[in-house]
């Protein structure tokens, strides 16, 4: 598939796995759009790539209306959407109960509206406008591509949150590409392992050294780049369609 008829959304475009899915998009000739909620990171990459293949619109991915303007703003810039990649996503760490006491509802709440509702807001509306693309020889008219996490199958302890989150995602994969089947718009997730992104920064070397020993092989924490390079596969290979996708190095994560 020819990357530069490719109008791509990015959500977290700005930084981390969504940030590397963007370089690589314009690498290969693409455009990209990110949908993001950092000002400085988002500027920085289209200031980088070039206004002609980037656009950066401030967007929470779980309201509406912010992000039917920016799926606008896309149309109007580049004539067309014809894939959508998920990365926008949060985590709170909490014990279901535990010193602090119960996991605090509001948190959780917060985590399961960005990570889930936040992808099936961007799906349905991108999914609208890639119904209107003319079909390739295949019938395609888009691709859509959801992150879940290898968390979805094997949360850790102060993981439910997340774990939920990510686990709906791996859960309305097949139902939503049997939904969009019709539409000629394939839709595939991809559940990461351990990443070097922004959400394991914080974490000492000692601490990253001690995840990296959970890899079975490569035994080392995932490249964004890694991320990007499965994401430009789904899109160039039609037959992929409604299979959630492990990019863990074998990993299965233990309880801590």
């Amino acid at each position: 598939m020819d990357f530069r008829n490719r109008v791509v959304v990015v959500t977290g475009g700005a930084s981390g796995l969504g940030e590397a899915t963007v370089r690589n998009i314009v690498e290969k000739g693409g455009k990209a759009v990110i949908l993001d909620l950092n000002d400085e990171r988002g500027m920085k990459v289209v200031e980088e790539l070039g206004t002609d293949q980037v656009l950066y619109v401030k967007t929470n991915v779980a309201e509406e209306a912010e992000v039917i303007s920016a799926l606008d703003q896309a149309v109007e810039k580049f004539g067309k959407i014809t894939a959508a990649v998920n990365c926008a996503g949060i985590s709170s760490p909490q014990k279901t109960f535990g010193r602090k006491g119960p996991f605090n509802l509001a948190n959780f709440t917060n985590v399961v509206k960005v990570n889930l509702i936040g992808t099936f807001n961007v799906i349905r509306l991108a999914a609208e406008r890639m119904s209107q693309n003319e079909p390739n020889k295949d019938g395609e008219r888009g691709v859509i591509v959801n992150t879940a996490s290898a968390a979805a199958f094997e949360g850790q302890i102060g993981q439910a949150a997340y774990s939920a989150s990510k686990g709906g995602v791996v859960g309305m994969t097949l139902p939503i590409a049997r939904d969009l089947a019709e539409y000629g718009i394939r839709v595939v997730t991809i559940a990461p392992g351990l990443f070097e992104t922004p959400m394991l920064g914080k974490k000492s070397d000692e601490a990253k050294q001690i995840l990296c020993n959970m890899v079975p092989f490569p035994k080392r924490l995932g490249l964004p780049s890694e991320y990007a390079q499965l994401v430009q596969t789904i899109i160039e290979n039609p037959m992929l369609n409604g299979e959630v996708i492990r990019l863990d190095g074998a990993l299965r994560m233990q309880p801590k």
